[in-house]
């Protein structure tokens, strides 16, 4: 019998490949509003982020949200992030 294919998603910090269950999504959606999306499943442009706080830092950093996203991002949604990660 034939495995089943798992697709991956790259993380817009590290760049590492991971399945969908290690990433956190964030999503852009029609009203140009930015939110985390638990669920993986909001409608609209999506970027996935890996679960921890280095990550997260660094796509801060060098503003890797926004520029995914092609919206300027609030530094709200970094910290909903951070406690997502922290809890």
């Amino acid at each position: 019998m034939k495995k089943k294919k798992i697709p991956l998603r790259k993380c817009i910090a590290c760049a590492q490949g991971k399945t969908k269950k290690e990433l956190i999504r964030v999503v852009r959606n029609n009203e140009q509003e930015v939110v985390v999306d638990p669920t993986g499943k909001t409608n609209g442009r999506g970027a996935y982020i890996c679960s921890n706080i280095e990550c997260i830092e660094i796509a801060q950093k060098g503003n890797k949200l926004s520029r995914a996203l092609e919206v300027e991002v609030s530094n709200n949604i970094y910290e909903d992030l951070k406690n997502m990660v922290k809890s």
